[in-house]
């Protein structure tokens, strides 16, 4: 199938023009652009980016078997996509959860996964991704931004980087459902903090699986991953053995 590729100059978003011409537009369809002035991020965030010089795309994706309730299996391959694609230039490269993609403690790629849904199916997904891939210096207040340039100390040609992309995601969707159990697995194998007990911050009241163990909002402790299940949802184990399962937004990481 021929990718159909929309260049933009500028634009605010390209998941909001993504969203615009979903409606008409076919499967596997990527908008990118060179200026994005109003990036967003997760947890309502802004996504700073310099112009010119890192990849921010959204594709359409419209899987014709994946459920609603089966729909964190398309943020486990945009995720990966973009897992694959750095490692071939850097080591070191993880996914921490749900979907930023991570270089050793530093946040090299961030993205927002909208859908729509009608009549109990999956209409259409924008995964909107953006990957700092050639900026040297962050401005914003983000903690702990970083891009292929940093790393490698010379730059990367960014439609190299996109076309990559756009290569696994798409050889990854048609693989669902038939290969979503292996996707999972890679998915697991390759999350940040996947090894040994690290410090967590409960945002809201959580009681264990077994009802024996309460974390109250913004408590923090020590835990380690052991699942992250279908529907995206996470299961931490505290050093005492209990397991809390949280949603998005429901537990935050700490770092440094």
């Amino acid at each position: 199938m021929k990718t159909n590729y929309i260049h933009l100059d500028e634009t605010k978003s390209t998941n909001s023009y993504m969203a615009g011409i979903a409606a008409t537009a076919e499967h596997g369809t990527v908008v990118y652009t060179d200026r994005q002035t109003a990036g967003r991020g997760q947890r309502g965030n802004s996504w700073e980016s310099k112009p010119f010089k890192n990849v921010t795309m959204s594709i359409l994706l419209r899987p014709e078997n994946v459920a609603p309730n089966q729909q964190f299996w398309l943020s486990e391959i945009s995720a990966l996509a973009v897992e694959r694609v750095l490692s071939k230039y850097i080591g070191n490269v993880s996914i921490k959860w749900p979907n930023d993609v991570y270089y050793k403690d530093f946040k090299i790629c961030g993205m927002l996964i909208e859908h729509s849904l009608s009549g109990g199916k999956i209409n259409y997904t924008i995964p909107g991704i953006g990957i700092n891939v050639n900026q040297r210096v962050f401005l914003s207040d983000a903690p702990n931004p970083i891009s292929l340039v940093n790393v490698l100390g010379h730059e990367v040609p960014t439609s190299e980087i996109l076309d990559g992309l756009v290569d696994e995601i798409l050889t990854m969707c048609d693989q669902l459902p038939e290969k979503a159990e292996e996707i999972h697995r890679e998915f697991l194998s390759k999350l940040y903090r996947r090894d040994g007990f690290h410090e967590y911050q409960s945002t809201i009241r959580s009681a264990s699986a077994d009802g024996l163990s309460v974390l109250e909002e913004g408590e923090h402790f020590q835990a380690r991953i052991v699942n992250v299940h279908p529907d995206g949802m996470l299961d931490l184990m505290t050093t005492e053995g209990y397991i809390h399962t949280f949603a998005f937004k429901e537990v935050a990481f700490i770092l440094g």
